[in-house]
């Protein structure tokens, strides 16, 4: 009877103590804000409703600012989102999740991450949000917005009528810039067509702190090759390349274009049929990769210094492994008199983790791998359900259907 009357009394002392400092930790905001620091993005939105103290804790653009420095040293993403049938109007996506955590081979439908699927193009992720747009269709104008997906958050970008006096103004690129180290404002850089001539462009800036369009700089000449629709967020700054090599960057916070920001894009002297070109950046790295034929599996990834001296050579990267582990890769003869073989994989997205450690995100028919250059090791991610599938042997998703998803508090 004793003992158990010891017991039930330190039952009854260790939960007093446990109340009094949960009481005490709830009245004190600093001591919370600390607390929650050390939290995920994803958990923090749920636990807006504890109570109205957690939710302006949580809400605060310096917390805001404050995790998002604390939580950038992780830098890779923690799920892809994929889209399907890129070639339809009714484009939608998907979303792999990457971190430890999520259960292996889980696929989810976006109906709960993107405002309307069915209508919405990804534009570009940057640092936890999107940039998106509505499928253009005849006789409407695309509507542009940035998105969070871990808040659900949006905010639609206003036209560009205010600044532009024609009419007939052709978008041809529209990139963001976003770090959240430096300022939970973001910018929309659009690349569009002047009022005068049809041979020079214009740079035009939406900031959330203000919320205005604005113009930057003057008309300008760019090679006729370089692709504004494609742009990377990288070290300060907005890049473009042509599939000529030559480069443009536009300092986002300095507003300056430059015709030469970095050095000519290393193209590779092979002669065949460039089949992709991958030029994006991961965890504070700019990357840039070419693959010629449909034979090869071998192929050289270059990533630009910081101080844009040079592109270095900094994998060799080689897919033999994968090709003996998933036959199905390996289809029909290009030219069965010469026994070439066309291998059918995607290399959806590089991802560097740090400590020189860089995974790629390849689809193969039927799954999704995460290969590890370092040790040319593998693992699947997600097996694609038969009813999902296009057949054997075919791939689901293309080379540009993969956008980083981050977990972000950042408010849009």
């Amino acid at each position: 009877m004793v003992s158990s009357w010891k017991m039930k009394s330190q039952q009854s002392s260790g939960s007093l103590q446990v109340s009094l400092a949960a009481e005490f930790i709830s009245g004190n905001a600093d001591l919370l804000g600390e607390i929650l620091l050390r939290l995920p993005a994803r958990s923090l939105v749920k636990f807006k409703c504890v109570s109205k103290l957690w939710l302006s804790t949580i809400s605060h653009p310096h917390f805001c600012r404050r995790h998002a420095r604390r939580h950038s040293s992780s830098g890779h993403p923690t799920g892809v989102f994929l889209r399907t049938n890129p070639n339809s109007q009714d484009s939608q996506y998907q979303l792999l999740p990457l971190n430890p955590e999520s259960p292996p081979g889980t696929l989810s439908e976006c109906q709960n991450f993107l405002p309307h699927p069915a209508g919405t193009k990804i534009l570009q992720s940057c640092n936890g949000l999107l940039l998106c747009c509505s499928v253009k269709k005849i006789g409407h104008s695309r509507d542009f917005y940035v998105f969070n997906p871990t808040t659900r958050q949006k905010a639609a970008i206003p036209p560009l009528g205010s600044t532009s006096t024609s009419s007939g103004i052709t978008v041809f690129g529209a990139s963001l810039a976003f770090d959240p180290c430096k300022s939970i404002h973001y910018k929309v850089v659009f690349v569009r067509s002047t009022d005068s001539s049809s041979y020079y462009y214009q740079i035009e800036v939406y900031s959330s702190d203000d919320g205005a369009w604005r113009l930057s700089g003057s008309p300008f000449v760019a090679p006729f090759d370089m692709v504004f629709d494609n742009g990377v967020f990288w070290n300060g700054a907005i890049h473009w390349i042509s599939p000529s090599g030559y480069s443009l960057g536009f300092d986002v916070e300095k507003e300056q274009l430059g015709t030469m920001i970095s050095p000519r894009v290393p193209i590779s002297r092979n002669t065949g049929t460039r089949r992709f070109r991958y030029f994006g950046g991961s965890n504070g790295h700019l990357h840039f990769f070419e693959i010629y034929g449909s034979q090869t599996t071998q192929f050289k990834v270059f990533e630009l210094e910081r101080d844009y001296s040079q592109w270095s050579m900094k994998y060799e990267v080689e897919l033999d492994s994968i090709v003996q582990r998933f036959p199905e890769i390996v289809r029909d003869h290009v030219d069965p008199r010469e026994e070439k073989h066309y291998y059918a994989f995607v290399v959806l997205l590089l991802v560097n983790e740090g400590n020189n450690d860089t995974s790629m995100l390849i689809h193969v028919p039927g799954k999704i791998l995460s290969y590890k250059i370092s040790d040319k090791s593998f693992e699947k991610l997600y097996e694609i359900p038969p009813s999902h599938s296009k057949g054997y042997g075919y791939l689901q998703y293309g080379w540009l259907d993969a956008y980083e998803f981050m977990d972000s508090l950042s408010p849009v």
